[in-house]
């Protein structure tokens, strides 16, 4: 019996995502139920790196399969899910469910700024956007996508921000590493603005000129928002195609956005 088989059964049964750690407790717990079989026992300490290998070569085969569903880890755990094309069906045998309402543009371009910029303050939130940003933080901050982390080592000691395990689930990321990078950002075609939009007193901006960035270069990209583009079937968990976000040029107010 193959540790991938093994694996194939226990993530099929389970209700929920498993983590590496979740895996493992099972396995360990395995020889309690074996009655007297010895590849629960011979398996009882699985290390980490089989585990992995193992999962990520169960992977390849039902991607490769071309089956109705593939096995994807998703903030760190693993789990089938169906693909997304046999929504219709699964929505039809599981009922339409209530789902949150989608975010807003000035919502994800926050968002994406805390995602690469992480750990970042609110008032450096605002510098990049050129707006204030109370209202949307509170907003992602409800959602959960995304949390207090500490306090800057500045005067003042603001609190600092970061993206959440809920993040990566909504964006279908095993972790920030999955990113696209700066070489994959530097590929996206960006259209300036014609002009630059007035500066509004009392708010923490300044032209771009002016603002003392830690990176320079193309604005960041995350993936598509699978809940923006429509609902997925239960345990689906696949983010469907949809827009990209791509942050404001430094200074300007997102269109929409009252000045």
């Amino acid at each position: 019996m193959e540790l991938k088989l093994i694996l194939e059964a226990v993530l099929f049964s389970a209700q929920k995502p498993l983590s590496l750690k979740e895996i493992r407790d099972v396995f360990a717990g395995a020889p309690e139920h074996a009655e007297g079989d010895e590849r629960a026992r011979r398996l009882k300490k699985v290390k980490e790196d089989e585990l992995t290998g193992a999962l990520a070569e169960l992977a390849r085969e039902h991607e490769q399969g071309g089956g109705s569903f593939r096995l994807a880890c998703v903030a760190g755990s693993w789990q089938f899910v169906t693909q997304p094309e046999y929504a219709p069906w699964l929505k039809a045998l599981v009922g339409h469910k209530a789902r949150p309402p989608r975010l807003s543009q000035p919502a994800l371009e926050t968002l994406a700024i805390v995602a690469y910029r992480q750990p970042v303050t609110r008032a450096e939130l605002e510098q990049v956007r050129g707006v204030a940003v109370d209202g949307v933080m509170q907003t992602l901050l409800e959602r959960g996508l995304i949390e207090q982390t500490g306090r800057a080592e500045v005067v003042g000691r603001p609190m600092t921000y970061g993206t959440t395990p809920v993040f990566l689930e909504y964006f279908g990321l095993r972790g920030l590493e999955d990113l696209p990078a700066a070489d994959e950002l530097r590929r996206v075609v960006a259209q300036k603005p014609e002009g630059l939009a007035t500066v509004e007193p009392g708010l923490a901006t300044a032209p771009p000129e002016q603002l003392a960035l830690p990176v320079e270069g193309p604005k960041p990209v995350l993936p598509a928002d699978p809940l923006g583009s429509g609902d997925s079937a239960a345990r689906a968990g696949v983010p469907a195609a949809g827009e990209q976000l791509a942050l404001p040029a430094e200074g300007t107010k997102p269109e929409g956005e009252p000045k």
